[in-house]
């Protein structure tokens, strides 16, 4: 009897361990995983909570969200609830699921100005669902609903239709987004350091009105924060009618034979069902390689650097012919047909051939290869996002990096690309938009939209140009 009972109560302490030790290694059961996605930063009237949490088959016994701030709890996802309007759930893959919800002021209106935590929570059973295993992670955050200031510190702004215009402003904090919006085309602000001025909050911003804008179209200066709460002024005092000239352009196989099957040899992104077929050629060259090259000019301009690179006014090329002005509208006409209509933005300038073709002004050379409808094309940066653009180039005397100075050689002239003849494709860019050189060549413009601006706002004066 005695032995039974010591038998069972070994058994009983086995059992007991066994028992303790499953709990145990239940416990080191592999938890769920949690990544808060979203908000990547502050929120405001609106924002985003996404968050991925994974587990063994994507099953969870609990997973929840919410906002903590200020002592009070803003429920934002419960698993167990009725999905909320603009809550979606869906499997990432097998074992991940990812919660998207609204988050901000607009759907929390008792959210405040200020610091904020959000906190994720998800658990799953551990192995033979002895216990459960929890993950927790947190977020801080910022709640930010008071809109940015900005101030416009330059005065008279004139638009020419097509031009280009600079403003000084003050935007705070310092670190908002700034610069200047005309319709749709948001051109970046820089701090004013780049050109000489005083303040972290002092910015400065080139743009323009391009030419296929509206003369009416709206013109603010904008400051917007993270959480996308957004200031904005206008201060345009006019804007002046320019008209463009129209064009007709006679191509014929001659022309096309010359320029087409080049082209299309450079531009692998261009397909073209039948190669022998070189007005389709030609079409796909003026229309969609046009837009791809404005595209890649835009993408250069985001590397503008931001101090100004450029002094006095830029430089015609010496002794030149205009043949075609800036946003001639053109239409192609092939055995007396029209076939196609495209704007000419830049300038056509021609001397004679061959003839060496020199930088406008000082800067960083950003392309010096061909480049589509330009063929051999250098590009400029002069900084504070302006650029200037060499077209239809024979030889190229730089590359990508180079800092040249006004009146470098850059290449010779030539007809690569979509010419017809040797000349220089000559054009200013804003923001990678072009714009009318006219502008840019003419000082008294230099001096009055930039530099007085620059002077009033307590730039130094700039040196004599001989001094430099």
């Amino acid at each position: 009897m005695v032995s039974m009972f010591r038998w069972l109560a070994f058994l009983f302490v086995v059992l007991l361990v066994l028992a303790g030790g499953a709990y145990v290694a239940a416990g080191r059961t592999t938890p769920a995983t949690i990544v808060i996605d979203q908000p990547g930063g502050p929120i405001g009237q609106q924002g985003t909570l996404q968050f991925t949490a994974g587990s063994s088959r994507g099953f969870f016994t609990k997973l929840e969200a919410s906002l903590e701030q200020n002592g009070k709890t803003f429920p934002l996802f419960d698993q167990a609830a009725p999905a909320a309007d603009g809550v979606t759930v869906k499997h990432v893959d097998a074992d991940h699921l990812q919660v998207t919800r609204p988050i901000g002021k607009t759907v929390m209106p008792d959210l405040q100005q200020g610091p904020a935590k959000i906190t994720v929570t998800a658990v799953r059973q551990s192995l033979l669902r002895i216990r459960d295993v929890t993950t927790t992670v947190s977020k801080d955050i910022q709640v930010r609903l008071e809109p940015p200031r900005i101030a416009v510190l330059s005065t008279k702004h004139y638009l020419n239709h097509g031009g280009s215009e600079f403003v000084v402003y003050r935007a705070t904090p310092p670190d908002v987004e700034s610069g200047v919006r005309v319709g749709d085309v948001e051109y970046r602000g820089y701090p004013a350091a780049g050109a000489g001025l005083p303040g972290a909050d002092v910015k400065v911003a080139f743009f323009g009105l391009l030419h296929d804008q509206p003369l009416n179209a709206p013109v603010v200066a904008f400051a917007r924060d993270a959480a996308g709460n957004e200031a904005h002024v206008s201060f345009i005092d006019n804007v002046f009618e320019k008209p463009f000239r129209k064009s007709r352009i006679p191509i014929d196989d001659k022309f096309l034979g010359r320029v087409v099957p080049e082209i299309l040899s450079h531009s692998p992104q261009v397909k073209v069902d039948d190669p022998n077929n070189l007005l389709a050629g030609f079409l796909k060259v003026n229309g969609d390689l046009r837009r791809i090259n404005a595209d890649q000019i835009l993408a250069l301009a985001k590397t503008s650097q931001p101090e100004i690179l450029w002094h006095g006014p830029f430089i015609q090329l010496g002794n030149s012919q205009v043949e075609a002005a800036f946003a001639d509208a053109r239409t192609y006409i092939y055995n007396g047909k029209e076939v196609d209509q495209q704007t000419h933005l830049g300038f056509d300038l021609a001397v004679t051939a061959n003839v060496p073709v020199l930088a406008a002004n000082s800067g960083k050379v950003v392309n010096a290869d061909w480049l589509g409808i330009y063929g051999n094309c250098v590009i400029i940066d002069h900084g504070l996002g302006v650029s200037s653009l060499y077209g239809h180039l024979s030889s190229i005397d730089v590359k990508v990096g180079d800092t040249v100075n006004k009146g470098q050689v850059l290449g010779r002239s030539g007809m690569t690309g979509l010419a017809g003849g040797d000349h220089l494709h000559f054009t200013m860019l804003v923001g990678g938009h072009p714009v009318n050189p006219v502008e840019w060549w003419d000082s008294h413009w230099i001096q009055d939209r930039v530099e007085r601006k620059l002077r009033d706002a307590g730039a130094p004066a700039p040196a004599p140009a001989a001094t430099r």
